[in-house]
């Protein structure tokens, strides 16, 4: 089950590649097909990947390198060999096309990839490519060919469609992305209906459905960022960004702060001079020796465990660090030199 999801990947390459293929033979029909094709396993490989839990970085950079071949090269080649001008400049187009194509997936790999995602910043590769090809196929249409559609001048205006595409990829309007496919939730089941819905355009009527619809999509995203603006509304938030490529989460994940050696803490027995309620006042200080490697290995403090608990602990009669093994025997502070209290009797 781990190779099914970059499978079907590896499958819509093949359909991108067909596809330019069938275009420089002059098949510009079947290439849109392909391209159309490759669109359905964009949908559906990662689906499966989530469906099987066989996600993983891998798969992920593999679907951007194979969308940029099949919704950015693809598309822009089918227009160059059926519509531009191969003689002039008109490659420059395909150049920018793709160009920005790349520099968008490159984007949602670094801002939006591997997170949970309600809208995209930018216009979607598969999006813009799918829109760019099957204007071919609207074009052998009679609704095209006996409107007022057919009429305007195409051969100018898809150089500008063309360029709009590919600057919309790298625009910051927000476009909504595909719902997850799901019974149980409203926007589950519109995805569910909208899959349905473009199963049903490619089998009955593919070449008068895709392009209207894919315009439609695109135009909405420019119109509602224009209405959010006018409206004062804020902005649509975008995921966050997800971890570098290579890293894993608990390299990003922030960590606790860590004591310095000056900082008290309750691994240094040393912190309790001060506080120790049994320490001679006149006692010199302690000497604290310089912090090593070996300081992070020291043992809890047991006596300071025991004192917190009432137990037996460092005391006046059990204290290490004078000299008469901390037992008063009727001197004051442990001072040998020091006269014996006098007795009440």
């Amino acid at each position: 089950m781990v190779m099914v999801p970059s499978g079907i990947t590896l499958l819509n390459l093949f359909f991108g590649v067909f596809a330019i293929v069938a275009a420089a033979r002059g098949d510009f029909g079947r290439a849109v097909l392909f391209i159309v094709l490759g669109g359905f396993c964009d949908v559906v490989d990662g689906r499966v990947a989530r469906a099987t839990r066989t996600g993983s970085p891998f798969g992920e950079e593999l679907d951007s390198l194979v969308d940029a071949i099949s919704f950015g090269l693809a598309p822009a080649m089918i227009m160059y060999f059926a519509v531009l001008h191969q003689e002039g400049w008109d490659w420059l187009l395909v150049f920018g096309f793709v160009a920005c194509a790349v520099i968008r997936l490159a984007r949602f790999n670094v801002e939006q990839a591997g997170t949970s995602k309600t809208h995209f910043r930018g216009l979607p590769s598969p999006a813009a490519g799918g829109v760019l090809a099957t204007y071919y196929w609207f074009s052998q249409t009679p609704l095209y060919n006996e409107t007022m559609i057919g009429e305007l001048p195409w051969n100018i205006l898809l150089k500008y469609l063309m360029a709009g595409l590919a600057l919309l990829m790298v625009s910051d309007i927000p476009y909504p992305g595909w719902p997850t496919f799901s019974l149980r939730t409203t926007r589950g089941i519109v995805g569910l209906l909208g899959f349905v819905a473009m199963f049903l355009g490619l089998i009955f009527l593919p070449r008068e459905f895709f392009f209207p619809v894919g315009m439609l999509y695109v135009t909405y995203g420019v119109v509602s960022t224009a209405m959010r603006g006018l409206l004062d509304k804020p902005p649509i938030e975008f995921s966050a960004a997800a971890a570098p490529s290579g890293a894993s989460a608990m390299s990003t994940r922030p960590t606790a702060p860590v004591a310095s050696y000056d900082e008290p803490s309750i691994y240094d027995d040393d912190s309790l001079d001060e506080a120790d309620p049994y320490r001679p006042a006149d006692a010199p200080p302690v000497a604290r020796s310089a912090p090593d490697d070996r300081e992070s290995e020291r043992p809890f403090n047991r006596n300071r465990r025991r004192r917190r608990r009432g137990g037996r602990g460092r005391g006046p009669g059990n204290d290490p660090r004078r000299s008469d093994g901390g037992r008063d025997r009727g001197h004051s502070h442990g001072d040998p030199n020091s006269p014996p209290p006098e007795s009440n009797a």
